[in-house]
């Protein structure tokens, strides 16, 4: 068994694949192709603390209290997840190579074939859990080769006081795009751009509306469709920090403009602005590339998911998406490694 990635989905499914009773390095191995634990954390911009990360839900046998003290708000995310993650793999002695990275998953016969840049794995069930950090998604605007200015995506962002002293368009309205619009706003001049009118949502977020937002998602990919985001769903919390960055005047939101031009952007009634910088918040896809021989995803471009929480592909029961869809988050990333590993065990006749 190979199990692709080493986040939080990669290293729950590992660990309940050990204790179902396969045996590290001989019944199973974990591939990574960072150079160290963390997952996508570790490439974090360096303001995401744990004050203002939404959470970071404990992995299974060992509470993420147990070796960083969330009371600690201001400690990076990018160095207390990995922190975390190193001392989990440790703790179980889960087998973890890296760097490696899995090129493509052929069929082999029976088996699937797993082509890396050091050594080619036979195995007869893979379980995927390589996220979405390395597929960032910008769509596609008339004039963006024209723009003399810089464009950036959220993977590169890093400091907001880089960009002191020119003026940032944040085109996006997910959580992430809202946090750093909040930062940005603080030290230089922005607007604001989203293509829907955000939902802000008063009140904490409780397990049922989780579970509704996740049902919805999860229905989308039972049908063969796309993924949305859970934030789609769920609106966006206004939180304090939101509530001054409205105050400010940070969260007049302005539609999605039509065109980019060589010195901004022009909207559809001819309106213009002038901008240094395009922030793309516009969130991630899921890295599925080197599965693409496998022929896996409908005409839409979704993958048909089914299982007890949708982690099995129907086209080939052999493969298994963990942070795909309804798992695409840290606490239902947990929940579907361990859900993969069973039912891949199970079709595969293992004890």
């Amino acid at each position: 068994m190979v199990v692709i990635g080493a986040g939080q989905a990669g290293l729950s499914a590992a660990y309940h694949l050990q204790k179902r009773g396969l045996a590290p390095n001989r019944g199973f191995v974990v591939l990574d192709h960072a150079p160290q634990p963390g997952g996508a954390w570790q490439f974090r911009w360096p303001s995401l603390t744990l004050s203002t990360v939404n959470r970071i839900h404990d992995l299974p046998g060992l509470p993420f209290a147990d070796t960083v003290d969330p009371e600690a708000t201001t400690v990076r995310a990018s160095e207390a997840v990995p922190r975390y993650f190193a001392a989990y793999e440790r703790a179980f002695r889960l087998p973890v190579y890296r760097p490696v990275q899995v090129n493509a998953v052929q069929e082999h016969g029976e088996r699937l074939l797993v082509s890396t840049d050091r050594v080619a794995f036979s195995t007869r069930g893979i379980i995927n859990a390589t996220g979405t950090w390395e597929a960032p998604y910008v769509p596609v605007y008339p004039g963006a080769e024209r723009f003399l200015g810089l464009q950036l995506h959220t993977k590169d962002y890093r400091s907001a006081q880089a960009f002191a002293g020119q003026h940032v368009i944040i085109v996006g309205g997910g959580i992430s795009a809202i946090q750093l619009l909040d930062e940005i706003s603080q030290v230089t001049t922005t607007t604001w751009v989203t293509r829907r009118e955000p939902e802000f949502r008063s009140g904490p977020f409780n397990e049922e509306a989780g579970r509704t937002a996740v049902a919805l998602v999860d229905q989308r990919v039972r049908q063969g469709l796309l993924p949305e985001s859970v934030v789609s769903v769920t609106g966006l919390l206004d939180t304090p920090a939101v509530q001054a960055a409205r105050a400010r005047g940070a969260l007049n939101r302005r539609p999605m403009f039509s065109e980019i031009t060589e010195d901004g952007v022009r909207w559809a009634d001819g309106q213009t602005l002038q901008a240094d910088v395009i922030l793309w918040c516009t969130g991630f896809r899921s890295a599925l590339d080197h599965l693409s021989a496998l022929g896996l995803r409908e005409p839409g471009g979704g993958i048909t998911m089914t299982g007890r929480l949708a982690t099995q592909v129907a086209r080939d029961p052999r493969v298994h998406l963990v942070g795909y869809g309804p798992s695409a988050s840290t606490i239902g990333a947990n929940r579907a490694g361990g859900a993969a590993a069973q039912e891949l065990m199970a079709f595969l006749h293992l004890p």
